[in-house]
C-alpha cells in the first residue's frame, strides 16, 4: 500500500525554523569564544578541570566556571538540536502551524537557557532553569507531534 503525502503551503514555515536551529547553534559557539578568552583555557580543551579551578585565583574561577557553563549550555543545544530538528519537520506534514509556534518557542527557550547558565550571579548554573522550563516542553510535544503523524500516516 502506497501513500501520497501533500505536503502544505505552509510547511515553509517549519522548513524555516528548523533552517534557523542551525544558525542558534552557530550563535551557541560564538557565544562561548568571549567566555574562553576571559578562562585563559585554550583549545583543543573543551571545559576546565579541576586542576585548572585548583590552580587558579578567585577571579580566574569564576571565569572558569563561566566558560564551563557557556560551554555545557552548546554541548547541551547539540545534543538536542538533531532530534528536535527531524521531530519539526516530521510534525510538521500534518501540523505545519503548531509545529512552527512549538519550533520558535523552543528556540526562545534556548536562548534563555545559554543566556541563563551564564549568569554569574546564579550558582552552580541555576539560572538556566526558565529556559529548560520553556524549551522542554516544546521538545517533548514536537517529539509526540512527530509520533502522532506518523501514526495517523498508518491508520
Amino acid at each position: 500500500m502506497s501513500l501520497t503525502l501533500t505536503v502544505p503551503r505552509e510547511y515553509g514555515y517549519v522548513v524555516t525554523t528548523t533552517a534557523l536551529t542551525f544558525f542558534l547553534g552557530l550563535w551557541h559557539g560564538a557565544r562561548a569564544r568571549p567566555y574562553r578568552t576571559r578562562a585563559q583555557l585554550w583549545a583543543p580543551r573543551a571545559f576546565a578541570e579541576t586542576t585548572d579551578f585548583n590552580a587558579a585565583d578567585d577571579k580566574r574561577k569564576e571565569a572558569l566556571h563561566l566558560f564551563n557553563c557557556a560551554q555545557r549550555a552548546h554541548a547541551n543545544y547539540v545534543e538536542n538540536q538533531p532530534s528536535t530538528a527531524i521531530a519539526l519537520l516530521l510534525a510538521g506534514l500534518h501540523y505545519p502551524q503548531l509545529s512552527t509556534m512549538l519550533g520558535v518557542g523552543w528556540m526562545v527557550g534556548r536562548i534563555l537557557f545559554a543566556v541563563g547558565y551564564t549568569r554569574p550571579k546564579k550558582e552552580h548554573g541555576s539560572g538556566r532553569i526558565v529556559g529548560f522550563a520553556l524549551q522542554f516542553p516544546m521538545q517533548i510535544s514536537l517529539w509526540a507531534l512527530a509520533a502522532w503523524s506518523g501514526i495517523k500516516m498508518v491508520r
